[in-house]
């Protein structure tokens, strides 16, 4: 039986949405760097020599890198990171993957977004390719969501 392409939820032809406190920052072509990581501290017990303990100790969320060709979307980061120099206010985000169509595949809201990076594209006229933009951000964890 043949499947039509839009009811597979592959790595096929998907983007990411990226929103900050209910605002569009538009559609990225990478995301990396979504995950979490638990802290372990480990002891050593006197007299036993058969293991050291592995205690959980905090959660670890990495940054997150999203990088996309430059366009209209730019100047969205752009104010953002000119408006830090007013002061800063910790915001919520949400990643959302989203197939070809539209349709979102699954979300994360992201808790207390900090600004990192964002690097433009390298313009060099003796390479010519799609001139990319990368914007870098640290969080203190996520809930998921399913589309």
């Amino acid at each position: 039986m043949t499947q039509l392409l839009e009811d597979v939820d592959t790595g096929l032809s998907l983007y990411y949405v990226v929103t900050l406190d209910k605002q569009s920052m538009g559609a990225f072509s990478t995301c990396e760097g979504l995950g979490c990581e638990v802290v372990m501290e480990t002891r050593e017990e006197g007299g036993n020599n058969d293991f050291v303990w592995q205690l959980p100790t905090r959660l670890k969320y990495p940054n997150i890198t999203l990088t996309r060709p430059l366009g209209p979307d730019t100047g969205k980061i752009a104010a953002w990171f000119a408006g830090l120099a007013a002061g800063y206010s910790p915001c919520t985000a949400v990643i959302e993957v989203r197939r070809f169509n539209g349709t979102v595949i699954a979300s994360w809201e992201l808790i207390d977004v900090v600004p990192v990076r964002w690097k433009g594209p390298s313009l060099n006229p003796d390479q010519p390719k799609v001139v990319m933009e990368t914007l870098e951000i640290a969080h203190h964890g996520f809930v998921t969501g399913q589309g």
